[in-house]
């Protein structure tokens, strides 16, 4: 089986520090790579990756600003189509939201989409989906799935992560941590909240986009003392695995439906704890009691967060191992595959 993985080009593959489905692409195409199987992955010119590499854009959109987006999008999908007829692949697997759907009628292998909340979140996502019902789809949750049950779902597949590669510590810090993008969407500003509350420091990391500039200056700059509240940017994997030595908790108090929440099994996988709100997602990955605590409000998980000393760091990480491998990921995704060349085959 000759399989084509669409991956987006703002990051680079893989990414070098924040870029959640680009991280998926890369891992996924290691993994079946590592299984046997023959993988070409369309990425940037600067993609490192076991399989074979196909690319036409130079770098990653997000390090070269000079380069226009949509006019380098849409070369790397035209080239991506083109040579994967020419390689022969037998699935394109789309990790690229919606852009290549319109097109799938035009070439002779089947497109299977992974969402990644896309479908939840965008209405113009929404637009071309409901477009395009009829093709084949992957979520990554149920709750995405239910958020949008007209889609054709083939299966749900959950992220997964190379758990023997995160550090598991028995023991965390004192601090609370932040780790994503810095908006109103993510609540950072909910984490501050919850962290004075809790009469905890609190260390953020994440990126700031352009149109989050504002929200950063008025609701999080004012905080940042460096004591009670610390911005340390953007980390790579090494500062990631640092912050969660220093943890108490991960806080995710997100105010938008999270379709899965990639930094929720990062976190987990080393034994740190989840302090997060019941949207989307969120209680379906982390489990509350297990892999920490789900709360419908701010109140009820300041409450529940007294517990945090009961839970287990070793069963934390167990439902990982257990649910959100790379090695379960894998799998779910070449029984899609199967799944689609059957069907295609009718």
């Amino acid at each position: 089986m000759h399989i084509g993985i669409l991956a987006p080009i703002t990051h680079r593959i893989p990414p070098r520090a924040y870029g959640p489905w680009e991280r998926v692409a890369s891992q996924l195409a290691e993994g079946l790579v590592a299984r046997g199987m023959n993988v070409t992955l369309f990425a940037t010119q600067d993609a490192v990756t076991s399989a074979r590499l196909s690319a036409v854009v130079p770098g990653a959109l997000s390090e070269h600003p000079e380069m226009p987006p949509r006019a380098w999008e849409q070369m790397h999908i035209g080239e991506a189509l083109r040579r994967a007829r020419e390689l022969k692949v037998d699935l394109l697997h789309n990790h690229l939201n919606f852009w290549p759907l319109p097109f799938a009628a035009l070439v002779p292998y089947p497109i299977l989409t992974t969402l990644h909340g896309a479908a939840m979140l965008e209405d113009e996502a929404r637009l071309v989906f409901r477009r395009y019902s009829h093709l084949h789809y992957v979520s990554i949750s149920r709750a995405e799935a239910a958020h949008v049950p007209e889609l054709n779902y083939v299966a749900n597949v959950y992220n997964g992560i190379p758990v023997e590669s995160f550090p598991f510590y028995e023991t965390g810090g004192e601090a609370l941590v932040f780790l994503g993008r810095v908006s109103y969407e993510k609540g950072t500003d909910l984490a501050i909240e919850l962290a004075q509350t809790m009469k905890r420091r609190l260390i953020i990391a994440g990126p700031v986009a352009d149109k989050d500039r504002a929200f950063f200056k008025e609701k999080i700059e004012p905080h940042l003392d460096g004591a009670s509240v610390e911005y340390r940017g953007v980390v790579d994997h090494i500062g990631r695995d640092k912050l969660f030595k220093e943890a108490y908790a991960l806080v995710h108090p997100i105010r938008f439906p999270e379709p899965f929440g990639l930094v929720l099994i990062e976190a987990m996988a080393t034994g740190t704890p989840v302090l997060g709100l019941d949207r989307g997602a969120v209680s379906e990955v982390v489990g509350d009691g297990v892999g920490g605590f789900v709360g419908a409000h701010l109140e009820e998980l300041i409450d529940k967060a007294r517990a945090l000393p009961s839970l287990s760091r070793a069963a934390i990480r167990r439902r990982v191992e257990e649910n959100f491998s790379l090695k379960t990921m894998v799998e779910g995704y070449v029984q899609a595959y199967l799944k689609v060349l059957e069907r295609s085959s009718e």
